[in-house]
């Protein structure tokens, strides 16, 4: 147990080495299977193990030294205040995101369809919006939000009101409830997953929607896609928060790490309502 008033340091660890290896394992993969070497999907692969290892192994650590009584209020704080910067972190990765939609929607795919640029090189583009762009080849039907996303977002928004309720029924001490609960969202968000993949499924083999067709094809897979990474992230980090919960990890005094799982929760959740307008409906 720590001492009053002593703020943990936690010894020198080797993760930071091994996950920076991890990334550019990933990094390298990526870049030669792209380019076309036969050892790039393999080293991509490698990547992704390192990377898992690692996130057993540096959480696995974090969970101990918290099941060990070493991390006080204090310590709990930056904990969360950590948690809360890497979610606005991500934030900001959406919002780059959705401004590069908003550019190709109002700016750049208008631009095309007028001016000098349309009477020269491509006097057959109309523009309007979805489009796949000047020099796309192909016809597609864009996706449309009934039924699959909507279903998806219904599930979404269930989801965010249970691990609500998990997290009132954690402060009232009702074990068995929160378990019930937890484990309902988890459900939920596999779900959700199973869903998009059967929409992803129906976009390439019926719409003829591929990462091919040009700004629509590309920004729809991009948006979704990450959004979809996230969700799996999530409900990874739901399951172990279970896990913890059922072997007696969190109290009404010390639960960050159940809280920092649902406010990632919450933020995925958030992400996919202002998807879902502006990907399906806008």
């Amino acid at each position: 147990m720590s001492a009053p008033g002593h703020y943990f340091v936690p010894q020198p660890s080797q993760w930071p080495i091994v996950a920076s290896l991890a990334l550019l394992l990933l990094a390298t993969g990526a870049a030669t299977w792209v380019n076309g070497a036969v050892a790039g999907p393999y080293v991509l692969a490698l990547g992704g193990a390192v990377i898992l290892f690692v996130m057993f192994g540096w959480f696995g650590a974090l969970i101990g030294e918290g099941r060990h009584g070493l991390y006080d209020d204090q310590v709990e704080g930056s904990l969360r205040s950590g948690m809360a910067w890497f979610i606005f972190s991500e934030v900001v990765v959406f919002a780059a995101l959705f401004g590069a939609l908003f550019y190709l929607r109002e700016i750049s795919v208008p631009g095309l369809a007028s001016g000098d640029t349309h009477t020269f090189l491509w006097p057959q583009f109309h523009g309007g919006w979805p489009a796949s762009g000047p020099i796309s080849e192909g016809s597609f039907t864009p996706m449309r939000p009934w039924p699959i996303p909507t279903i998806n977002t219904a599930m979404l928004l269930t989801s965010g009101l249970l691990v609500t309720l998990a997290h009132g029924a954690l402060n009232n001490g009702q074990r068995g409830r929160l378990v019930a609960l937890l484990s309902a969202t988890i459900v939920l968000g596999l779900l959700f997953l199973r869903m998009q993949a059967s929409e992803y499924h129906h976009a390439y083999t019926a719409l003829h929607l591929t990462l091919a067709t040009g700004a629509y094809g590309a920004t729809f897979y991009l948006l979704t896609g990450l959004h979809g990474l996230h969700v799996a992230i999530g409900s990874l980090f739901l399951l172990v928060t279970l896990t913890r919960v059922v072997r007696g990890d969190f109290s009404v005094r010390h639960h960050v790490g159940f809280q920092a799982a649902t406010w990632y929760w919450h933020f995925v959740g958030v992400v996919w309502l202002i998807l879902y307008v502006v990907v399906y409906w806008l």
